[in-house]
């Protein structure tokens, strides 16, 4: 097993040079990614993944010439030659290398990739449950594309690890949107909320499986915006990420949310989570 690097038609190691210095992904964060986790060999809701690459690239102008299946088969093909089974394939493209302006250059685009192998998060850890902490939603206006430009969110996700925190639970003009790399839910009376979808959020793919999920449980899966004090009066809340599937969090800014442990819902959605990545 090996983790392998990807970049522009040719596989490299990892620690290889391989990005000139006017690649403008490097320079200006002019481009889009997706990460996609691999589960025995296999990359779960790939097509979901890269029909949300595609649709980031649109909304920024970014000329792809290539199809989905060509993506499928270049992922395919790099997670057979990582022979990693259980790992994370980073996908990155840009609009590629040219002398340094603003305006978009007649160039073509940079695709670059990495398959690495990923352990996820840790069974007592999750058992046991994350914290969060609330903070300000700092981000530009169009999060439902996946850009690179991700400051705001590393800055705000470094203040909640310095506050010995998992995630910072994002909040603008009074309302939870997301998390730094997260989706957000809270659980109330037998109900699942989570923020609607808007250009301030990511559509994130978990969060398409978790609402098959919570309707096969025949929990009432609901969208709309709630405060920083709704959740912290909900029975239950967790995140969902590609990385961290669905996550517990029970306690945020210093306050238990419900009892403090993980809910029996959220574990319970978990669980058939876990059932749902076999059935893909």
């Amino acid at each position: 097993m090996m983790n392998i690097g990807y970049a522009n038609g040719k596989y490299v190691q990892l620690d290889e040079p391989v990005i000139p210095i006017d690649e403008r992904g490097h320079q200006f964060g002019d481009g889009v990614y997706e990460v996609i986790r691999v589960y025995k060999g296999k990359p779960f809701m790939l097509e979901e993944h890269l029909q949300r690459l595609i649709q980031s690239a649109k909304a920024i102008k970014l000329p792809i010439q290539q199809s989905v299946e060509d993506f499928k088969a270049l992922i395919l093909e790099a997670v057979q030659k990582s022979n990693e089974l259980e790992s994370a394939v980073y996908l990155q493209i840009t609009r590629g290398a040219a002398v340094r302006q603003h305006l978009f250059p007649s160039a073509p685009v940079s695709i670059t990739m990495t398959v690495r192998q990923v352990a996820g998060i840790d069974t007592e850890a999750r058992e046991i449950g994350m914290k969060a902490i609330f903070h300000e939603d700092e981000r530009w206006a169009n999060c439902y594309i996946k850009s690179l430009n991700l400051l705001p969110n590393i800055l705000a996700k470094q203040i909640a690890h310095d506050a010995g925190c998992y995630e910072a639970i994002l909040v603008r003009d009074g309302f939870i949107t997301e998390g730094t790399s997260s989706n957000v839910y809270m659980v109330k009376n037998g109900v699942v909320y989570t923020t609607p979808l808007s250009k301030q959020i990511l559509s994130g793919i978990t969060r398409m499986a978790v609402k098959e999920v919570t309707e096969s449980l025949g929990v009432p899966f609901i969208e709309k915006k709630f405060t920083p004090d709704e959740l912290l009066q909900a029975d239950e809340v967790f995140i969902t990420s590609t990385t961290s599937e669905i996550l517990p969090i029970v306690n945020v800014d210093g306050k238990s949310i419900g009892d403090g442990n993980p809910g029996e819902w959220t574990m319970k959605a978990y669980r058939k989570f876990k059932e749902f990545i076999l059935a893909d």
